[in-house]
């Protein structure tokens, strides 16, 4: 099998915990560089985790021909800077969520993308899950009828300190972790958004703790979504959750954004309950794969470049409605 050689800018959490597990359990793809702020850290990754190279700032992994593809995991404010430096230097590019802090600049990097012929994928794994998958089907069934109504809640623990805590790093709970609420509506109703209306709770350094969000769509479905940074400190505590109503039915789930193992979600009609089983996979590996296929196979991208600036324009308006 081919194997795509991706590169790593930046030593964050996630990268440790979510995608280099999923990088190493994926057939096609090749643990090939690892960059760090500092050449002892990405040394260390690459010890670790066993990268072949490891450099001590961005701009060398960028530079080295070797490299044809790299993950993002950066800080949400230098997104723009370091995504479209890859693309210019002809590096396909999976960037992790939020893309971007505005819609005009997902738009710049997309542009970017297409100048210079490579892909870029903003990087939300979670959309490659099977149980996704299977709950789109399931609504776009019509077994539970029209979509009139979509609930859906992302909460996490607080922290004491944390980028997520500092404006100037595009932190706060809706970057965070509202896109993810966004998207999954998104996913499920196939309108545009003509009415949005968001309340927030702000902290001293400018970052929503907690954001409200209700929207409605101009085919007259509604949506709500509640996110927050607001349970016990650093317990690593969370509550997710998901209601879609249908004219014939509803959806009920509890599962974690982005779970794995066997998930299940149940099916309420006029007659009937019935629970869907599914078995999901490492997402990060499903999320990388998927990019390899469209890099070696000419696949398209499954998170596509028209969602992504959907999603932005949305994430925008609602950004907008609570001043942030």
């Amino acid at each position: 099998m081919n194997k795509v050689k991706w590169g790593i800018i930046g030593t964050a959490n996630i990268a440790r915990w979510g995608m280099i597990p999923g990088m190493k359990q994926s057939p096609s793809c090749e643990l090939y560089a690892i960059a760090g702020r500092s050449l002892e850290k990405a040394k260390k990754y690459k010890e670790d985790y066993g990268f072949e190279k490891a450099y001590g700032s961005y701009d060398e992994l960028l530079d080295d021909p070797e490299v044809q593809a790299v993950y993002v995991p950066l800080p949400n404010d230098i997104h723009l800077k370091w995504v479209t430096e890859a693309l210019k230097k002809k590096k396909h590019v999976l960037c992790e969520k939020p893309l971007a802090l505005t819609a005009d600049e997902a738009k710049l990097m997309f542009d970017t993308a297409r100048e210079n012929g490579v892909i870029l994928m903003e990087a939300y794994a979670y959309l490659h899950s099977p149980y996704v998958d299977n709950l789109v089907k399931d609504v776009k069934s019509g077994i539970i009828g029209e979509v009139d109504y979509i609930d859906t809640a992302f909460v996490t623990q607080g922290y004491k300190e944390d980028f997520r805590l500092h404006k100037e790093f595009g932190g706060g709970a809706f970057y965070d972790l509202g896109c993810y609420c966004t998207t999954m509506i998104l996913s499920l109703i196939d309108s545009e958004p003509d009415f949005v209306k968001a309340v927030a709770e702000f902290s001293d350094l400018g970052v929503d703790f907690s954001t409200a969000t209700i929207l409605r769509f101009k085919n007259g479905a509604r949506a709500s979504f509640q996110v927050g940074m607001i349970l016990d400190m650093n317990s690593n505590s969370r509550y997710d959750r998901l209601y879609i109503h249908g004219t014939n039915g509803s959806i009920r789930s509890d599962v974690e954004y982005n779970q794995e193992g066997e998930v299940s979600y149940k099916i309420f009609t006029r007659d009937r309950i019935i629970e869907r089983k599914v078995f999901v996979p490492n997402n990060y590996s499903l999320e990388i794969e998927q990019l390899d296929r469209c890099i070696l196979n000419g696949e398209a991208p499954h998170v596509t470049p028209e969602f992504s600036l959907k999603n932005m324009a949305l994430m925008d308006r609602v950004l907008k409605e609570i001043g942030y």
